[in-house]
């Protein structure tokens, strides 16, 4: 291997890896806080690619590792827990009201017309674009999906969704 890509190997993995670390130790705390999602997902290439060069640079020391049965051992672990961890039997359970439940349910009140949602929510139409409104986020029409609503004031369809349900806590107080 040339001298460069020694020189440069060690640090992209070191500095990827950093990287990796930090946001998936904030992400473990729910701690989504700007760009964090993202970027641990995007700069996680960034790893597996440093790593890669790294162990093309050092190939006969990366390979002298699978003769040794300690070595080995830990390899095999962390593949195992690599491969259990795409079974279903892991994840969170739709049926349980797991966070994909959750989901499919947002993505489904996001396509829905505003006042499906208003049904929803037991709330009057008027009264959500009202406080969407109150928001920056103008409706037209209350017969238009969430989605819709969204793309038209430049906004994510979660964000105008949580707009919407943002109400909620204290309308159910007041009651």
């Amino acid at each position: 291997m040339s001298t460069s890509l020694k020189t440069w190997a060690t640090p992209i993995a070191i500095g990827s890896f950093v990287i990796s670390a930090v946001t998936g130790i904030l992400i473990f705390f729910d701690i989504e806080i700007g760009a964090v999602e993202p970027v641990h997902r995007w700069l996680s290439w960034l790893l597996l690619g440093g790593i890669t060069l790294h162990a093309l640079s050092n190939r006969k020391p990366f390979t002298a590792y699978f003769s040794r049965k300690p070595a080995l051992a830990v390899m095999g672990l962390a593949l195992a827990v690599a491969v259990a961890s795409m079974l279903p039997v892991f994840g969170e359970d739709e049926e349980a009201g797991g966070k994909r439940a959750g989901k499919a349910a947002a993505h489904a009140l996001e396509s829905a017309p505003l006042a499906t949602v208003a049904l929803v929510v037991k709330a009057p139409s008027a009264e959500l674009v009202a406080r969407l409104g109150a928001r920056g986020i103008k409706v037209e029409d209350p017969s238009r999906s969430i989605a819709e609503i969204a793309r038209m004031n430049g906004k994510e369809g979660g964000e105008v969704l949580g707009a919407v349900l943002g109400g909620q806590g204290e309308d159910a107080e007041a009651h």
